[in-house]
Parts: C-alpha cells; sequence; structure tokens
C-alpha cells in the first residue's frame, strides 16, 4: 500500500479535525472564512480518511480543471 491509498487512523482524523476547527476560526477571525464548498471538502477528507497525499493529489487535480475552465471559481 502506498501512501496514497494509506487511510487515516480515527485518532489522526480526531487530531486533524481539531486542527481544521482552529484554522476555520482564524480564517474567520481575519474576515477571510471557509466557503461551504470548501468545508464540505476537507469533512470528505476527514470522512474519507484521506491521506495527506491523497488529499493534495484531489486538490491539484480539481485546480488543474478549473484552471482548463478558465476560472477558479467553478
Amino acid at each position: 500500500m502506498t501512501n496514497i491509498d494509506k487511510l487515516l487512523t480515527d485518532e489522526e482524523v480526531k487530531v486533524r479535525r481539531k486542527r481544521r476547527l482552529e484554522a476555520m476560526h482564524l480564517q474567520e477571525i481575519e474576515s477571510n472564512p471557509l466557503t461551504p464548498e470548501q468545508v464540505e471538502m476537507f469533512e470528505m477528507f476527514e470522512r474519507e480518511r484521506w491521506s495527506d497525499e491523497r488529499c493534495h493529489e484531489y486538490i491539484m487535480k480539481r485546480a488543474l480543471e478549473l484552471a482548463a475552465k478558465g476560472n477558479g471559481t467553478g
């Protein structure tokens, strides 16, 4: 199994969720909150227990798809 296929443990998911919520709070303080789509994406990563490598691959693929469409908004 490669790192991209590795699933996170319950503890790893718990730690990532805590970090995400803290980061979301800081973004709100800075008047730059995550969009509902961004929150949904990070929640999906946690729910699916994706590794960092798999999350990175997903985000890069999505960015390339949006760039090919000629905008960054979907």
